[in-house]
């Protein structure tokens, strides 16, 4: 499962489900996308996420830590950036499978609807 990992270690797979326990939270989702191409300070993410800023700031924490994020002071402001693009390419292909289940379960129940013809 962990094809980057020589042995197939219990290390290997808590450090795969904590970087899975990172995306887990859709606050932290959103954050991720909000940096993706910009750079915002905890205000700005607290307004567009709708929390408050000690539970952005708590959040950008988890990210920062985990590699996620880049923090960069610039006077009294700090700035948040995203640093793995890879987190992108995982939920671009999560949410591809997202549809593609939802695109068959319309389509079954499409299928047995009463009335359909």
């Amino acid at each position: 499962m962990c094809r980057s990992v020589q042995d197939d270690s219990d290390l290997a797979y808590v450090a795969l489900a904590k970087h899975f326990a990172m995306l887990a939270e859709p606050t932290r989702l959103r954050i991720l996308y909000l940096l993706r191409d910009q750079e915002l300070n905890v205000g700005a993410l607290a307004q567009q996420c709708h929390c408050s800023q000690a539970n952005i700031s708590r959040h950008l924490h988890a990210l920062t830590q985990h590699g996620m994020l880049r923090r960069e002071a610039r006077g009294n402001t700090v700035y948040y950036q995203a640093m793995d693009s890879s987190v992108y390419v995982l939920c671009t292909l999560a949410c591809d499978k997202l549809s593609q289940q939802s695109q068959q379960q319309a389509a079954l129940f499409g299928a047995v609807r009463p009335g359909a013809d």
